[in-house]
Parts: C-alpha cells; sequence; structure tokens
C-alpha cells in the first residue's frame, strides 16, 4: 500500500514538473514581434511598407521634374540702320546756330541798313574775318558784296538775304567734286585712308564715316592701324560692330603699314564694297611721323592705288587747319576734308578759307556729337543754315 503511494505521489510530480516546462516556451511563441523584442530574443524585422505614390493624401502635391537648363547663346550686338544721307544737312540745319549769329544775322542786319558807309563795311569784313572765311577770300567776298549793292540798290532783308546767300555758295565753289569715291573696281573694294592731327577726334569721324558709307548702301570693313593708342582700336571695332562692318586689327604698338595692308586684303577676300583705314593722330610738324603716315599709303599701294585720303579737320582749329592741311596734303596727297565741330564754334567760315587756299574740297562736315551728325557737305544747303530765316 505504501508503495502504491509513493507512487503516484511521483507521477503528480513528473506531471507537474513537465506542465511547467511546456507553458513558458507556449507563452513565448505567442508573443509578437515587438514584445519579443522587449524580452531580449532577436528576430528579423519585416521591412516598412511604403505607400504606393497613388495612395499619398491629396494634400501632398508631387514636385514637378526638374528639367536640365538649357544653355543659350549669347547674342550678339545688335546691328543699327543708319538714317540716309540724302538730306542730312537739312535736318542738321539747327546745329549752325551759333554760325548763324556771325553769317546770317549778323551780316544781314548791316547789308540792310539804308546807308552803308565805309565803316559799315569795315565791320562786315571784320565779321568775315572773325568767322575765319580768311583775309583774302573775304576782300573778294567784300569787293562782290559792295559792287552788287551798288548796281542794284538793295536795302531790303529780302533782297540782301539772296545776294549775300548766292556770294557765299560762290565763294564755296560749288562745282568742287564732292562725292566719296567708295566703289568697288578692278576686282578689289575702293580704299579710303583717314589721317589727321591728334585730338580731332579722328577715330571717332572715323567710325561715323562708316555709318555714312553703309547708310548709302556700302559695305565697309575697317582697319585700325592706330596701334599706338590703346584703346583706339577698340573704340574703331565697337562702331564697326553697331553696323555690321568687320574690323582687322594688329597688336599694340604694331607695324601699323602691316594693319593697313592686311586689311586690305581681308577686304579683297571677303568682297567688301569699301576699306576705310584709321591712322594714328599726328603732329603735321613731326616730319617722321609725317613719314611714317607716307609709308602706310605707300604699303596699302602694293594692293592698288588709294581712292580717297580724307583729312580730318576741327573746325575750332581755325586759320591753324590750313597749315595742317598743307603739310598732310604734301605728305599723303589730301583728296578731301572733313570739317568736324562745326556746330561748336562761330567760325563756319573756315570751310571757305580750305577750299580756297587750297584747292581741296570739303566733303563732310560734323555738326553735333550723334553717331549720324556727319553730313555730305552741300554748299547751297549750307549757306541757308547759316543764313537762318530771313524773317
Amino acid at each position: 500500500m505504501e508503495y502504491v503511494v509513493a507512487s503516484l505521489i511521483l507521477l503528480a510530480v513528473l506531471i507537474v514538473g513537465a506542465v511547467g516546462l511546456v507553458v513558458p516556451r507556449l507563452r513565448r511563441r505567442e508573443l509578437p514581434p515587438s514584445e519579443q523584442g522587449r524580452t531580449g530574443t532577436t528576430t528579423l524585422e519585416r521591412p516598412p511598407v511604403v505607400p504606393d505614390a497613388e495612395t499619398l493624401p491629396p494634400l501632398i502635391e508631387r514636385a514637378p521634374p526638374v528639367e536640365a537648363p538649357v544653355e543659350q547663346e549669347p547674342a550678339g550686338p545688335l546691328v543699327e540702320t543708319p538714317e540716309p544721307t540724302s538730306g542730312r544737312l537739312v535736318r542738321l540745319r539747327a546745329r549752325l546756330s551759333r554760325s548763324q549769329n556771325v553769317f546770317g544775322r549778323g551780316l544781314l542786319s548791316v547789308l540792310s541798313r539804308d546807308h552803308l558807309d565805309e565803316d559799315a563795311w569795315e565791320e562786315i569784313e571784320d565779321s568775315l574775318i572773325t568767322a575765319d572765311v580768311g583775309v583774302e577770300a573775304t576782300q573778294v567776298l567784300v569787293e562782290r558784296l559792295r559792287e552788287r549793292v551798288r548796281v542794284l540798290g538793295s536795302r531790303t532783308v529780302t533782297e540782301v538775304r539772296v545776294q549775300l546767300a548766292e556770294e557765299l555758295t560762290a565763294a564755296l565753289e560749288p562745282d568742287l567734286d564732292r562725292s566719296l569715291r567708295t566703289a568697288p573696281h578692278d576686282g578689289r573694294p575702293a580704299v579710303v585712308l583717314v589721317v589727321g592731327v591728334n585730338g580731332a577726334g579722328k577715330t571717332t569721324t572715323c567710325g561715323k564715316i562708316a555709318r555714312v558709307l553703309v547708310a548709302d548702301g556700302r559695305s565697309v570693313l575697317l582697319g585700325a592701324a592706330d596701334t599706338f593708342r590703346a584703346a583706339a582700336a577698340e573704340q574703331l571695332a565697337t562702331w564697326g560692330e553697331r553696323v555690321g562692318a568687320e574690323t582687322v586689327r594688329g597688336p599694340e604698338g604694331g607695324d601699323p603699314a602691316s594693319v593697313a595692308f592686311d586689311a586690305v586684303k581681308r577686304g579683297i577676300d571677303t568682297g567688301v564694297n569699301t576699306v576705310l583705314i584709321d591712322t594714328a593722330g599726328r603732329l603735321q610738324n613731326k616730319i617722321g611721323l609725317m613719314d611714317e603716315l607716307g609709308k602706310v599709303k605707300r604699303v596699302v599701294e602694293k594692293h592698288g592705288p588709294v581712292d580717297e585720303t580724307l583729312l580730318i579737320l576741327d573746325a575750332t582749329t581755325g586759320q591753324n587747319g590750313l597749315e595742317q592741311a598743307r603739310v598732310f596734303t604734301e605728305a599723303v596727297d589730301v583728296t578731301g576734308v572733313v570739317l568736324t565741330k562745326l556746330d561748336g564754334t562761330a567760325k563756319g567760315g573756315i570751310v571757305i578759307a580750305v577750299q580756297r587756299k587750297l584747292g581741296i574740297p570739303v566733303k563732310l562736315i560734323g555738326l553735333g556729337e550723334g553717331p549720324d551728325d556727319l553730313a555730305p557737305f552741300e554748299p547751297a544747303a549750307f549757306v541757308e543754315a547759316l543764313l537762318g530765316s530771313d524773317s
């Protein structure tokens, strides 16, 4: 009996022990993964679920796709179209207002007096000389006016104005050839050499001449043969870009004759109508510089003769301009004069003095600082602008 009781007790102990071992394991299997992590067991976590783009809340907007920036080519310089030169002098007549005070209003007021005595004629002579007409030209002009007044007995402002206009126009020698020889010939472009003293505004005027040629239908190439002034080539190239003209330039301090030669050669190769060569400013009393200018012309003429040699004269220099013109003519055979800064002086008579003294026609005149304030010289229109209104 005791044996049976002992066996039952042992069996009970074994069952209780087995149950104690099994239950904790079952509990551990039922724990969720997060609970297992807290208990220190290591498990593989499932990757987080990323919602599909279509399931995003409507308040969240999608960022637009980023496009690669498109490289834009830099815009070229704006090419301008200069205004036609025909009638330009008439449009610029107001710029001669300062010269009108001497030529127009002053002379007309004296000539319209009831009685012209010797003092009055001396006053007229002084006015003309002051306006840089020159002594010889003034004497001829006054003598012709005295004869007309004596014969015709004119006294009204209108009558005197007509007579004065006729005499001034005659003094400007309207029959001189003032055309610019800029048309290509013999299979090559026309060559225009631009010369002048220091400070006459030569490079700027050279750029304006290019605009005159383009306005009259010529294709132009510029030669920057002023290699001694650092900004000259850059300044000329800027003028050229504005009208679509190419500029040939050389190294700073280089041989100007070489640059001029290359410019003409480039003009021949590209088939332009006119090659315009800007030379360095120089003083007319420096023999070495004048000889160098002669060299530039000789080198250029290896391609053919120079068609035009234009001398830039500052109207404000007065009678000194005559000496400049004389020396330059001896060095390079000047064919025409460009008279600048006539709007800033009361000495418009320098036009008469240049032509009478040197026999060189004034072909262009500058009447302002604007790019198109350079006009072909027309004697009759110039006189009308000088005399102003007859009212």
